[in-house]
């Protein structure tokens, strides 16, 4: 298990972005891919977007492709997910998450969890 701290949410008008940070608390961290999932009101989790533990191989799902962007400092223990021309419907509690597969692709793949950050998205 690592711990897994965000920082970066908050409220912001449509089309405007954010910039979502994560810090991870272990000695081995590139020994994990990373992720982001989310979870809105009334809503399962789904994933929002991974990273390999090299940080060479990147994926989002569908909807955020070519708007969100997911990156890691592997010197500083940290993945970031960069947000932009954000949309209403992106409203949602966002969680950092780690995984030891190497490229998860859903929120039943990781095993680590932070607490949520909470991104609101005004129309």
């Amino acid at each position: 298990q690592v711990q897994l701290v965000e920082s970066g949410g908050g409220l912001v008008q449509a089309g405007g972005s954010l910039r979502l940070s994560c810090v991870a608390s272990t000695r081995t961290f590139t020994s994990y891919a990373m992720g982001w999932c989310r979870q809105a009101p009334g809503k399962d989790r789904e994933f929002v977007a991974g990273i390999t533990w090299g940080g060479g191989t990147t994926y989002y799902r569908n909807s955020v492709k070519g708007r969100f962007t997911i990156s890691r400092d592997n010197a500083k223990n940290t993945v970031y997910l960069q947000m932009n021309s954000l949309k209403p419907e992106a409203t949602a509690i966002y969680y950092c998450a780690a995984s030891t597969r190497y490229s998860p692709d859903s929120a039943a793949d990781f095993a680590s969890w932070g607490q949520g950050t909470q991104v609101a998205v005004s129309s």
